[in-house]
């Protein structure tokens, strides 16, 4: 199963939305492409990828205007480019994976992290003793494949149109040793010099803030440039990565985001935090 782009979810949305418009069932517009209601609705919520045939022949049924269709059948063509990604999928879960193709095509990330520094601020020392402790027994060689798809996500924050990057870490994970001393100085003197970069804003939650709302685990909020994209959260839970996108979730996750930058240092207190943390070390 291909992973759910921010593309593939634009066109599920519009075949959804025409198909309304046009007031037929699921059952009805598949019998008219002699497809099945699962089918179709695998489509329109993204599960599966629609080839540009079939995007063709169901907006034509909808009465869509040629230009709306020429459009879409474009974006169908699109979502089948294979990501940069797709070589590391056999190392993770859907869920992961899924989320790294729409963390890819996001403008605006939010990350909250309460116990260790933020994937795409990791430096690859840090990323090692993150494997290494993690909760699955791997080899040497596994985990220098993890900590180049790491890597390669990264690259995207300092790409030439990179996205916001607004990181928050509880100061708890920076107290927390990941490998030895030289491992975390390089890590605090790397987050002080990715704070510097016009696109992203470090903010730090002093212990002093106590228990908050973000204490429970980790959260990402995803933005994207086309206002036909909804936001998108993820929570990290013990079964992995899981992606919300219903209404009531985001207004939620939204609302925990916003206070979690309340109660967090300004980014210029933060960064004085930070190289008050270097050289306590």
């Amino acid at each position: 199963m291909a992973p759910k782009t921010a593309r593939a979810r634009r066109l599920g949305i519009a075949l959804r939305a025409h198909r309304e418009a046009a007031g037929l069932t699921l059952e009805a517009a598949a019998d008219e492409i002699n497809s099945t209601r699962s089918t179709l609705s695998r489509y329109e919520n993204a599960q599966t990828l629609v080839n540009p045939a079939t995007v063709r022949a169901l907006l034509s049924l909808y009465g869509v205007r040629p230009e709306e269709i020429a459009a879409a059948v474009q974006l169908a063509k699109d979502t089948r480019k294979p990501g940069w990604w797709v070589p590391y999928s056999h190392l993770l879960d859907k869920r992961t994976i899924d989320f790294i193709a729409l963390e890819a095509e996001a403008t605006a990330i939010a990350n909250f992290e309460p116990s260790i520094v933020p994937g795409l601020l990791q430096t690859a020392d840090y990323i090692r003793g993150v494997m290494r402790g993690g909760p699955h027994t791997l080899t040497d060689d596994q985990v220098e494949q993890r900590v180049k798809l790491r890597l390669d996500r990264q690259q995207r924050i300092t790409a030439a149109e990179p996205p916001i990057f607004d990181a928050i870490i509880d100061e708890g994970a920076l107290l927390r040793p990941v490998g030895d001393r030289t491992v975390m100085e390089a890590q605090l003197s790397h987050l002080l010099k990715t704070a510097e970069l016009p696109n992203i804003t470090i903010q730090v939650i002093p212990l002093s803030a106590g228990y908050h709302r973000g204490t429970r685990g980790s959260l990402h909020i995803l933005e994207f440039a086309d206002p036909e994209d909804p936001l998108i959260a993820s929570v990290e839970t013990v079964a992995g990565q899981m992606v919300l996108d219903r209404p009531h979730d985001l207004r939620t996750c939204t609302k925990i985001m916003e206070h979690l930058r309340t109660v967090a240092l300004s980014p210029t207190d933060s960064r004085d935090r930070l190289l008050q943390l270097m050289k306590g070390r």
